[in-house]
């Protein structure tokens, strides 16, 4: 049992939202704040005074773009970030990017009458502390011309390919998605994140990716070359039909593992749907959402890939996958898609 103590600096333009935030931290006892910054420039003294395990980051900063700080941050001194935003559009696009550039989560400004919000944040905060010690400066990006793998696919081909992702998902879609040929077989994604992210998200990746990209809608008929992400927020994305003429379908019902939209759940509606003709992918996340609909996307027949402990950020929902037998192989990041693709074409 993990017993130790966190050392937590919040960084926050608003002394109130410092308030609750100390308050709600204080609550856990793991956590401990050693200190609060009002903008990046206090934060820059109070990391090399305080030297904590973890810093909460609020997305807008007056006196330093807060994107310029976590970048400079994570070249000079990597450590987790915590982004705590307030959940705007405006906020969740700048969110979006500070994942990228390497934060560990964004969550929302939390309030001190929602136990359950109280409780995620912790959470989140005590997992970010513990990856200080493997913490190192990310490696420079190749050329996009190197970057890029020859993948191909047939595009007639009646496959439907499923991934599921949660923190750290961002980084690891937009890798995994980069390798994607614009015309690949149809793909819906789960990814746990905040209703208003999800529609910013698909339209980056978009922009990112070769295939087209989009939030998926209820009746979406799920095509060839098209990249479907589950909208965030009040139902789960399912797909139905058979396969070759499948569509999505939201649906509105309780939380599954914690979340809605839930991996398992997608998963599971397509192992139902398409069997033998789909591959799924479990991508790094906490928790174990995912876990059971992708061993049952492989009792159905189907490819199964999860994400290396290596490569992950957080290796919570590939490890219990891998532990029940849901996982087929291990990859690496870098060469999840490259494995996906090998498979594919192996079992044509």
């Amino acid at each position: 049992m993990d017993t130790q103590r966190y050392r937590v600096l919040i960084v926050d333009d608003s002394p109130t939202m410092q308030m609750v935030l100390t308050q709600i931290l204080a609550q856990d006892p793991q956590l401990e704040v050693v200190g609060t910054a009002l903008d990046p420039h206090q934060a820059r003294a109070a990391i090399k005074e305080l030297d904590p395990d973890v810093i909460t980051l609020d997305v807008e900063m007056p006196n330093m773009n807060g994107l310029d700080f976590l970048e400079r941050l994570m070249r000079l001194r990597p450590m987790p970030v915590v982004m705590v935003s307030s959940l705007t559009l405006r906020g969740a696009e700048t969110s979006l990017r500070a994942l990228e550039l390497g934060a560990f989560e964004c969550v929302g400004k939390p309030a001190l009458n929602d136990p359950q919000a109280a409780e995620d944040l912790c959470g989140v905060i005590r997992v970010a502390a513990r990856r200080k010690r493997n913490m190192r400066p990310p490696a420079a990006a190749a050329p996009a011309h190197l970057r890029k793998v020859a993948l191909t696919c047939d595009p007639a081909e009646d496959r439907l390919i499923a991934i599921g992702a949660s923190t750290g998902g961002v980084e690891a879609l937009i890798s995994v998605l980069d390798s994607f040929p614009e015309r690949c077989p149809p793909t819906v994604i789960t990814q746990h994140m905040p209703a208003l992210f999800t529609k910013p998200f698909a339209a980056r990746l978009d922009r990112l990716c070769a295939p087209r990209v989009q939030e998926a809608w209820h009746g979406a008929p799920v095509e060839p070359g098209t990249i479907y992400v589950a909208p965030g927020g009040k139902a789960h994305l399912t797909v139905r039909g058979k396969p070759g003429a499948l569509r999505c379908h939201l649906v509105e019902s309780e939380l599954v593992n914690g979340h809605r939209p839930s991996v398992d759940v997608l998963f599971s509606s397509v192992a139902a749907a398409t069997g033998a003709h789909s591959a799924g992918i479990i991508l790094t996340g906490m928790g174990q959402d995912g876990a059971r609909g992708l061993l049952a996307m492989r009792q159905s027949g189907a490819i199964t890939l999860g994400q290396s402990e290596d490569s992950c950020v957080v290796y919570g929902m590939p490890k219990v996958a891998f532990t029940i037998g849901a996982v087929q192989k291990q990859s690496s990041l870098q060469n999840i898609a490259g494995d996906l693709f090998a498979a594919l074409k192996e079992t044509r």
